[in-house]
């Protein structure tokens, strides 16, 4: 994966947390920080969008019809 070098400021009392939990390499480290944060935000998004879905009659309807022609013509004899 393509990386980018960046500069950022933090909290001193930050620094020294980074540094012991690092352990010695802080750009892996905030990565995969970053990266578990992005996927927390995602799976939120998609539930609630899916919590949605499931309160929204019309789109309910709309899911039950493409159920019913999804399969037409497959399989059939000719």
């Amino acid at each position: 994966m393509k990386k980018q070098k960046i500069a950022i400021t933090l909290d001193e009392s930050l620094i020294g947390f980074l540094d012991k939990m690092a352990k010695g390499n802080r750009s892996q480290y905030l990565n995969s920080l970053l990266r578990e944060h992005r996927n927390k935000v995602i799976q939120e998004q998609l539930i609630t969008s899916l919590s949605q879905e499931t309160q929204d009659a019309q789109y309910q309807k709309d899911v039950q019809e493409w159920d019913g022609v999804v399969g037409d013509g497959i399989n059939e004899e000719e």
